[in-house]
């Protein structure tokens, strides 16, 4: 009878535990429903209204869409100082729209084992990827590294969105792809994309890709060059076959290797397309001219701002740099793409006449170089750049001397990095010791010393005037001078001029001699001379005075932003020394018939790089002169093909009446003092 006892009250308790178990299960589910109902309604109350806003966006978009929605793209123009139409930005979708049929199966498989394994099976959304896209979005803390976009998802952003990386556009996105799905069929889809996607170098479309790179229709390549083709979409920077061929090639063998693995080409094939060269038919290459490749890239950087990208011109380290220039990037092909389709009216500050006469004064001082590379570019090369004073905008930009040729157009004048020799010294080594109390008249030494540069011609003068020392380009003193402030301090104020290669390894004694690691460009260059006739106030360097859409709304503003770099009386008392140099110095000789003007050399020691940059009360231009590959040049300095160039330049746009003349700052009427101990050479 006890163990009859025992095991109904245990079976009691066994009911009572499990009963409390359910009960306790209950409790947690009702709160986990809670919990998801006011999650619900959080959501809804928090973004519902959104959603469903850009849902209906999105189904009126589609809607109201046709075929020739997806031909369809505005031109963009931009206009000189005088409103003069001087450049159009148009795609060439309609002249080369090619229709499904005709699009070879080779490219098809392509773009579908690369961008879309699944874009047959699904509605539009890829939902695996967006959930791992989002779960990379957590594991980066809210920044968006994974696009998941199917093929689908890019044709609704390449034609109804901008490339703006939000979560609303990535939404209406996704709301957009359902909606081409619903309206479309898979072959439509795949024809509207084929025509619409971006391929470089203002290529939109695989036929006007094909026409662009190889002169020919799609309908003629090989296998190997179709691949090619479909490479550049993914990053249109990263793979432009003109500026960076290798990685196009590289992504074309990658592709070739999942076509294999997917059966889609055998052996054979995968082996005869992985081993053709490639070579492109520059000819066919659309030249853009050293002015509109300006504007484009003024324009870009200026749209880059108004969504709120911060540029960076230091980094701690390496991999914060490659984390910047991969935002960066990234940004400015895809707002590079809507110059070509947006129909912006872009305003410059670009005078057409004064950029034909830097041109030909540029051409006309080096016109003895006639020896030319494998592409048939002059080998010896100047790039010059001209400043308003009056505002800081880019008024005439060469990046070259002009030929007949035709393909991609380098602009020395901003996209190259030069050794900017001794005419770097104003802005890292006097206009700062001027805030630190020297003068012109503080006597320094220029004598030879261990671990010390040597001056040109070998020759030291021991103790003399600084001003005395700034004309000779002494670079004994140069060099004492900057120690004293150190390169860290000298460096800065460049940094705040963003200028965009300081390099780590720059952080020495020789950088004030211009011994830089990688170097500085003509446009940086003339800002920062400009910086110092605008009483130490840096602007930043544009020729964009206004941009608007296609509807005659701003979007870029005219306004022209100063950041005070230099204090205004050591910015004053520089301008008065570098009168000196023109008048007394290493550019003696080299003043103008109707202004007063001021300006520095710059040689490097090897002779490969020649500046001269000066300025009057109007305007400030920078030359550089050297070969794009560095090599010694005869008879280069700043006093000789770079000075012809900015004398003859300079003297053709002052006329009589430009009588304004600069504002010096009264030193003299104070006790010039050194600061103790500081002396250079004591």
């Amino acid at each position: 009878m006890r163990k009859d006892s025992r095991k109904q009250s245990y079976k009691r308790e066994r009911r009572s535990v499990g009963q409390a178990v359910r009960f306790a299960l209950r409790i947690v589910f009702l709160i986990f429903l809670l919990i998801i109902a006011i999650g619900i309604f959080y959501f809804y109350h928090t973004y519902g209204k959104d959603l469903l806003q850009l849902q209906s966006q999105a189904r009126q978009l589609v809607s109201d869409s046709t075929v020739e929605t997806f031909r369809a793209a505005q031109t963009s123009l931009v206009y000189d100082s005088e409103g003069d139409l001087i450049s159009t930005l148009k795609t060439e979708k309609d002249v080369y729209y090619i229709n499904f049929e005709d699009i070879p199966e080779e490219a098809i498989d392509a773009m579908l084992v690369s961008e879309d394994r699944k874009f047959l099976e699904h509605g539009g959304i890829d939902y695996l990827a967006n959930f791992r896209a989002a779960m990379a979005l957590v594991k980066n803390k809210g920044k968006i590294t994974q696009g998941a976009s199917t093929i689908t998802q890019q044709l609704a952003r390449n034609v109804f969105l901008t490339h703006e990386v939000t979560y609303e556009r990535k939404t209406e996105e996704i709301f957009i792809a359902r909606e081409l799905e619903k309206k479309y069929s898979k072959f439509d889809i795949l024809e509207f994309y084929f025509n619409n996607i971006y391929f470089a170098n203002g290529h939109y479309g695989i036929q006007a890709a094909s026409f662009g790179y190889f002169g020919e229709s799609i309908t003629g390549l090989s296998l190997s060059k179709i691949v090619f083709l479909c490479a550049i979409p993914n990053n249109p920077n990263r793979y432009n076959p003109v500026t960076h061929f290798e990685n196009t090639i590289a992504r074309r063998d990658r592709i070739l290797k999942q076509m294999l693995e997917d059966q889609m080409i055998d052996q054979q094939e995968y082996e005869q397309a992985v081993g053709e060269k490639i070579q492109l038919k520059q000819s066919k290459l659309d030249k853009k001219n050293y002015v509109e490749t300006y504007v484009y890239h003024s324009a870009i950087k200026a749209l880059m701002a108004k969504q709120g990208f911060e540029f960076q011109y230091s980094f701690a380290n390496e991999e914060s740099k490659q984390r910047y220039e991969e935002a960066y990037n990234e940004l400015y092909y895809t707002i590079q793409q809507s110059l070509f389709r947006a129909g912006y009216r872009i305003y410059t500050s670009i005078d057409m006449k004064k950029q034909e006469q830097l041109q030909k004064s540029v051409d006309e001082a080096l016109k003895g170089f006639t020896e030319v590379n494998e592409e048939g570019i002059y080998k010896l090369q100047g790039a010059a750049v001209c400043i308003d004073n009056d505002n800081g905008r880019v008024v005439a930009v060469v990046g070259g001397r002009e030929q007949k040729v035709q393909g991609y157009t380098l602009n020395r004048a901003y996209q190259s990095y030069r050794q900017p020799g001794s005419a770097i010294k104003p802005l890292i080594v006097y206009t700062p010791s001027f805030e630190r109390g020297y003068t012109p008249d503080s006597i320094v030494v220029d004598e030879k010393f261990e671990g010390g540069p040597s001056n040109a011609g070998r020759y030291y003068a021991g103790e003399m005037k600084l001003q005395r020392a700034i004309e000779l380009s002494k670079n004994t003193v140069a060099w004492k001078l900057f120690e004293e402030l150190t390169p860290s301090v000298g460096l800065s104020y460049l940094l705040q001029m963003n200028f965009a290669k300081i390099h780590a390894n720059d952080y020495y004694p020789a950088a004030s001699l211009g011994g830089f690691t990688i170097g500085v460009s003509p446009v940086e260059m003339a800002a920062a001379f400009s910086t110092l006739e605008n009483d130490g106030a840096y602007r930043e360097p544009t020729c964009i005075v206004k941009i608007m859409d296609s509807e005659g709304n701003e979007v870029i503003g005219d306004e022209v932003q100063e950041k005070q770099v230099y204090q205004k009386r050591a910015a004053r008392i520089m301008t008065e020394s570098l009168t000196g140099v023109i008048k007394n110095g290493t550019a003696k000789g080299l003043g103008l018939k109707n202004t007063v003007s001021a300006g520095k050399t710059g040689t490097t020691d090897d002779r490969k790089d020649g500046w001269f940059v000066g300025y009057t009360p109007y305007y400030t231009t920078s030359v550089w002169v050297g070969y794009d590959l560095p090599k010694t040049v005869k008879n280069l300095s700043g006093s000789s093909y770079p000075a012809a160039i900015w004398h003859d330049f300079m003297n053709q746009i002052h006329t009589r009446g430009m009588n304004r003349t600069f504002e010096f700052d009264d030193w003299r009427s104070e006790t010039a003092k050194t600061p103790p101990d500081s002396q250079a050479g004591n």
